[in-house]
């Protein structure tokens, strides 16, 4: 009778581990069963280089969201898809900028939350877009002299 008893105990414990590692990989995932928390948007740049999805979506310095996709559309235009929780309500004058992360670190997607009092439906395109600064477009066209002198 205890050999039983020890046995229900070790197959208890390894049912409550099994479950717990199950818990955890489903946290670690993100999925999501019951439910969203969140909602996506959209936004339209020029170009996107350097974003990709899994980059961060922050407001103020706070990392907020994530990218979930990047897509050309039929004008050449780069659609990225990004997701917030539902606690952030945006404007639809909201700014979305491509920033990087130190002289040469990640590229990531800044929020300006506007203050028209009109909220952005999940979905929605936001139009309101700043590229990245391309650096080395910039430095190729002083080493060739690219730039025009104003003081002629």
């Amino acid at each position: 009778m205890n050999n039983r008893k020890i046995e229900f105990l070790v197959g208890c414990f390894v049912l409550i581990g099994l479950a717990a590692v199950l818990y955890l990989a489903i946290q670690v995932g993100s999925a999501q069963f019951f439910g969203r928390d969140s909602y996506e948007l959209k936004a339209r740049f020029s170009s996107t280089s350097g974003v990709n999805a899994g980059s961060r979506v922050e407001i103020a310095g706070v990392r907020v969201g994530t990218v979930k996709e990047i897509v050309l559309d039929e004008n050449f235009f780069s659609i990225v898809t990004f997701e917030l929780p539902n606690q952030i309500e945006l404007d639809d004058d909201t700014i979305v900028s491509v920033k990087t992360a130190g002289l040469i670190g990640d590229r990531f997607l800044n929020l300006s939350p506007g203050g028209s009092g009109f909220p952005l439906e999940p979905g929605d395109m936001i139009v309101d877009t700043e590229a990245a600064l391309d650096i080395e477009g910039l430095i190729s066209r002083f080493a060739l002299g690219g730039i025009d002198d104003e003081s002629k």
